[in-house]
């Protein structure tokens, strides 16, 4: 936001409304900010802390502002990024061309622990496997922005910038009316969206039922679950809500079974499913993956997605890039060492004390 002390030009309107608030009028704001995030139940949980399970999410008051330009360079990197992610998915779980070409070592992938072999050959409805992403993100000293790394199972966070959004909006109207920031409030509309497109079946229905499955109200991001599904307008259910029958899913409600079409799972597929997964699973529904595999509910994200977001594959990100849409990448990451390679382990272990 400021080089030598002078704020750089996008932040400039922003730098001089800040200059006018005094160290008390920022105290109480913070201090009004957090009330209403506890009021909201704007919480998360972090088990084993003897202070208490539940959390306030961190807040702060002046968060990183990122010009505009930047962003739409952002956006494109990532559009990028995901795009070759999506392509390496549907190749590991299709020809494996990448690995009969050497791109990436044949026991990098087979061996990650995402990787599903049951799942080759599976197509998933709609075609789309990456649903939803977070892509960490950091800005080195240089001003450059890298991937840190890729969440595409269960990506967690997008409630409490949605909801921080509106309180600092409640709290610094002004401001955000001269920095004109791009909205967020959004996202839940554009999510759901997303998961009806994916619906099996006849394209374009309009009585497509999905719902978002949570673990439950003990998980750590219980919250963002309640806060999505309500946002959506969806159901938010658990695994007893739903059962298998003839390879189709089903809600129980009031008035009796609902098929259901998408679900928007939030419990890691570990737990999907007791048949197919871990078999001690209570929070899985038996016979669920049979019924995805049977193209009669989509499931976001896809399972056997783990495999591209292993830390072990991040660092053959750029490669796929290169091979799958022969470009070079918009995005820079961390440099990675990777120690299957001799030159890459021999520099690791003459520099361990650094």
């Amino acid at each position: 936001m400021f080089d030598g002390g002078v704020p750089r030009a996008p932040f400039a309107r922003v730098a001089a409304l800040l200059d006018k608030l005094r160290p008390e009028d920022l105290a109480r704001a913070q201090a009004l900010a957090e009330t209403a995030l506890l009021q909201q139940g704007v919480t998360f949980s972090v088990y084993g802390d003897s202070r208490g399970t539940e959390k306030i999410f961190p807040f702060c008051l002046l968060p990183r502002i990122v010009a505009a330009d930047d962003f739409r360079r952002i956006e494109r990197g990532l559009q990028q990024r995901l795009r070759a992610l999506s392509m390496f998915l549907d190749d590991i779980y299709g020809e494996q061309k990448i690995l009969a070409s050497g791109v990436i070592p044949r026991e990098m992938i087979l061996g990650a622990a995402g990787y599903r072999p049951m799942l080759r050959g599976l197509k998933p409805p709609g075609g789309v496997r990456i649903h939803i992403s977070g892509v960490d993100l950091i800005r080195d000293t240089a001003g450059t922005w890298r991937v840190l790394e890729d969440n595409l199972r269960t990506p967690s966070g997008v409630s409490y910038v949605v909801e921080n959004r509106l309180i600092s909006k409640r709290m610094f109207p002004r401001m955000f009316d001269a920095a004109r920031v791009h909205r967020v409030d959004h996202y839940p509309t554009r999510l759901a969206e997303t998961l009806r497109s994916v619906s099996p079946g006849i394209p374009g229905r309009d009585d497509v039922c999905a719902v978002v499955l949570t673990p439950g109200p003990y998980n750590s991001a219980y919250f963002e679950h309640s806060f999505l599904a309500r946002t959506m307008g969806l159901e938010l259910v658990q695994a007893p809500d739903l059962f298998v029958d003839a390879d189709k899913v089903y809600c129980r409600t009031t008035r009796g079974p609902r098929r259901v079409d998408v679900i928007y799972r939030r419990t890691d597929e570990s737990f999907l499913d007791p048949d197919a997964f871990r078999a001690d699973s209570v929070l899985g529904v038996r016979g669920l993956m049979k019924a995805y595999a049977a193209g009669n509910v989509a499931l976001a994200n896809a399972p056997g997605n783990g495999v591209a977001d292993d830390k072990a594959v991040y660092p053959f990100v750029p490669a796929m890039i290169d091979f799958y849409l022969s470009e070079v990448p918009l995005l820079e990451q961390v440099k990675t060492y990777v120690c299957l390679f001799d030159e890459d382990r021999t520099y690791v272990l003459e520099n361990l004390d650094k």
